[in-house]
């Protein structure tokens, strides 16, 4: 198993930028996909991004292609989002997650998650 946790959160103004970052207490870090989740109040969890076990495969929803970018530090058991341009509509709790099968859209098919970290970005 590996344990999660979420930091770089925080508040933001539209246009602005943050740094989440995922660091993980677990050896085999490399061994797992990673993927980042959000989940506004009230909404389901969406998927945000996700990048395989050596980084060299990454996929991104729609609605952040070309503003976040996914990236991990195998060295450093890290994986980060760096997110760009941000409006209100990316206000959320952001959630990292694991697994060993799959590069996946679906938080079903994760199977460790972090606590989150929130995201609040202002008009």
């Amino acid at each position: 198993q590996v344990q999660l946790v979420e930091s770089g959160g925080g508040l933001v103004q539209a246009g602005g930028s943050l740094r989440l970052s995922c660091a993980a207490s677990e050896r085999t870090y490399s061994s797992y996909n990673m993927g980042w989740f959000r989940q506004a109040p009230g909404k389901e969890r969406e998927f945000v991004a996700a990048i395989s076990r050596s980084g060299g495969s990454t996929s991104y929803a729609d609605s952040v292609k070309g503003r976040f970018t996914i990236s991990r530090d195998n060295a450093k058991n890290t994986v980060y989002l760096r997110m760009n341009s941000l409006n209100p509509e990316d206000t959320a709790v952001y959630y990292c997650a694991a697994d060993r099968l799959v590069v996946s859209r679906k938080a079903e098919d994760y199977a460790y998650w972090g606590q989150g970290t929130r995201v609040t970005v202002s008009a």
